[in-house]
């Protein structure tokens, strides 16, 4: 019996150190990715600095003027986790995996987007109400949130969370997993080919990419806060 234990013990230590190899190194240090005070380690999307983007009680905002902003740095593998307010019938997202080419109009032209809308009071141009995959968590346009109903309203703070880790992607939203998928996966593909991204680089999966703060349109408004992120 002892032999046996002894056995089965050593086995689960084989199996552990082989997990411990198979998934990489540990995680990196958390990052804060915004300091509160300034827009240092960010620069407007293909400019060389973040133009229209104001710092206002701790929070980045938009003034509409200046675009999307995005990292100064690429991540490949990432946890990312962020805080987002927006007022009543605005949009916005966190665009991820953005590649940033002239090529690519905006930052959605080649990365995925974690939504961030408000889900009751947005109204589309033609005043249709927004489907599962354009709420608030949603991988924009793709996939759905699997439980919505945990999106607080409009002019509270919600949490967001992105984990990316050898193209296992995962979208949590107030600490509930919300999305999940395999980028560049055949799922992923079938998906990228019936949708509006079919013709542009997003539909060609990349290992790394710069992280996007969406200004949506002149008109809406955003604000982030403790943004932060650790390399995988």
């Amino acid at each position: 019996m002892k032999k046996a234990t002894f056995a089965l013990a050593l086995l689960a230590g084989v199996i552990t150190l082989t997990s411990l190899s198979n998934s990489g190194s540990k995680p990196g240090k958390w990052v804060s990715l915004f300091d509160g005070k300034s827009t240092k380690g960010w620069h407007s999307y293909l400019k060389d600095k973040a133009i229209g983007w104001n710092i206002e009680d701790g929070t980045l905002t938009p003034d509409g003027t200046g675009g999307d902003l995005v990292t100064d740095k690429e991540y490949e593998n990432f946890e990312l986790e962020f805080e987002f307010k927006l007022p009543p019938k605005s949009n916005s997202g966190v665009v991820y995996k953005v590649i940033e080419d002239p090529a690519n109009k905006a930052t959605y032209w080649s990365g995925p987007e974690y939504q961030v809308i408000d889900d009751t009071g947005y109204q589309l141009g033609d005043g249709a109400k927004l489907k599962g995959s354009q709420l608030t968590g949603a991988n924009y346009d793709m996939i759905a949130p699997s439980d919505p109903t945990i999106n607080k309203p409009a002019g509270q703070w919600n949490k967001g969370r992105i984990v990316v880790n050898n193209n296992h992607v995962e979208h949590y939203l107030n600490g509930k997993k919300v999305v999940e998928y395999h980028y560049g996966g055949d799922e992923w593909q079938k998906m990228v080919a019936g949708s509006k991204f079919k013709d542009w680089n997003y539909a060609k999966a990349h290992a790394k990419g710069k992280i996007a703060l969406q200004n949506h349109s002149p008109k809406e408004v955003v604000w982030y806060k403790n943004i932060r992120i650790r390399e995988l």
